[in-house]
């Protein structure tokens, strides 16, 4: 079992967990195993979200890459996506995002990209960590004369800005009207000044909520995992429209003119059935994860569609796309893979795309969630010891209580408990016909695991 890397880099409490001290090497060692062979002194780049601890993590990782001999551009806050974007316009060997995503300021994390914008595999991560477990770890140091150099590059971001809107305004200055607007939650985190470049470049009516960062706020009850307040700004201000991104933007949920959740799941049957429309849905297929609603199964067989699933993590349903050469992906949290444009999760890219479909079809967001049909679903999160999440799977009594539901269930719905990659936490997902009955199902089943597992 691996000790830093988790299913979306490492994430961990910030200057205790993670450390100055780790956050060092964890630089060394992957500035090794990212440009070993490259053959020239490499230039990684850095980009943060608005927590509190960015700037210690990023003097950390900074200190790290420069102590190797990798020379550093400096990115400010930007969101994922962004950086992901220029690590491959600017040719760069590696980048980082120093980000926790949606969880609360007091965590922080590390995520590395390879040259190509994407997350590394987890080989990579692996090596990274053989690496620091080795006894030549301090081999890792630059000649005097070799000593790597930073430069504050925080203008870059424009760069991202200007590739948001020339893939989109052509189409949205031409079907946009007057009357349509858009409430924007940027949840006080990366997005909070570039979603706004953004939207007032393309011409798009807005209206921004949580856009204050402090350090702490981030998704303190906003963004894309508490919509509650963007739902009641939806409909108290008659908005067309409301996105929500997540702490480092690469995730999107929407609200539509109701006050109703457009999850990821929606979001993937729009995009796919326009695709599909305009026959730019590399071969007829979509990818999601093991946690994608039911609906989303019955949406691809009723347009003659093929859904692939990977299991969880945007990093899964990247690499099934790279392989078998789709387009479309994504997470029903709202991390969405457009790949002809950006080779990651991009909130922004995915709220312009959907604005786009309204305005071309003169659409409301209710009426293109029509054609899928979901499924009732309850999710629980179980707090759990650290060291006993992945026995969740292993346990005679939780496993033989699993199996009993699948059956009641038959057909018409699923069991699934998975160990969170990032917290101390077993994730229970039930799907099926009747809501009672699966909550109650899922409270038996969160109650019986945290029994067992702590």
């Amino acid at each position: 079992m691996r000790r830093y890397f988790g299913t979306d880099g490492i994430r961990r409490i910030a200057n205790t967990e993670l450390t100055p001290e780790l956050v060092y090497k964890v630089a060394k060692a992957g500035a090794y195993v990212l440009s070993k062979n490259s053959g020239h002194a490499p230039t990684i780049l850095i980009g943060r979200d608005t927590r509190i601890s960015g700037t210690l993590i990023e003097s950390a990782m900074t200190a790290g890459f420069l102590s190797y001999g990798a020379n550093v551009k400096l990115l400010g806050v930007i969101p994922t996506p962004g950086v992901a974007y220029l690590t491959k316009k600017l040719k760069a060997d590696a980048s980082v995002v120093i980000s926790a995503s949606h969880n609360t300021y007091e965590f922080n994390g590390i995520k590395y990209f390879s040259n190509k914008g994407m997350k590394i595999p987890d080989k990579i991560e692996e090596e990274i960590e053989e690496i620091l477990e080795a006894g030549n770890f301090d081999e890792l140091t630059a000649h005097p004369s070799k000593i790597g150099i930073s430069e504050y590059r925080e203008d870059l971001v424009d760069e991202y800005v200007y590739f948001l809107r020339k893939t989109f305004e052509e189409n949205i200055e031409k079907h946009m009207k007057s009357d349509f607007c858009v409430a924007l939650d940027v949840a006080n985190g990366a997005t909070y000044k570039v979603a706004e470049k953004v939207f007032t470049k393309l011409g798009i009516n807005y209206k921004v909520i949580n856009n204050m960062p402090d350090g702490i706020n981030i998704n303190e009850n906003c963004g894309s995992t508490h919509l509650e307040n963007l739902k009641q700004f939806v409909k108290s201000n008659n908005m067309n429209l409301g996105i929500a991104y997540d702490g480092d933007g690469d995730r999107c949920l929407a609200i539509d003119e109701n006050g109703n959740e457009i999850d990821g799941d929606m979001l993937l049957a729009i995009f796919a059935k326009y695709l599909q429309k305009k026959e730019k849905l590399k071969n007829n297929t979509l990818v999601a994860t093991i946690m994608s609603n039911l609906g989303l199964n019955k949406f691809a067989k009723e347009n003659n569609l093929t859904l692939k699933q990977t299991k969880v993590g945007d990093r899964y349903v990247l690499e099934e796309m790279l392989k078998n050469d789709y387009n479309l992906g994504g997470e029903q949290s709202g991390h969405i893979i457009l790949l002809d444009y950006n080779p990651t999760g991009d909130g922004i890219l995915t709220s312009l795309m959907l604005i786009q479909i309204l305005l071309e079809e003169n659409s409301k967001p209710s009426e293109l969630c029509k054609i899928i049909n979901k499924y009732p679903q309850v999710l629980k999160n179980v707090k759990v010891r650290n060291d006993k999440k992945a026995l969740c799977t292993e346990d005679a009594e939780i496993q033989a209580t699993v199996k009993n539901i699948e059956n009641e269930l038959k057909d018409n719905g699923r069991v699934i408990i998975r160990p969170s990659g990032t917290e101390p936490l077993i994730r229970v997902m039930i799907e099926g016909k009747e809501q009672q009955d699966i909550e109650e199902k899922a409270t038996k089943l969160a109650d019986l695991i945290k029994i067992k597992l702590n």
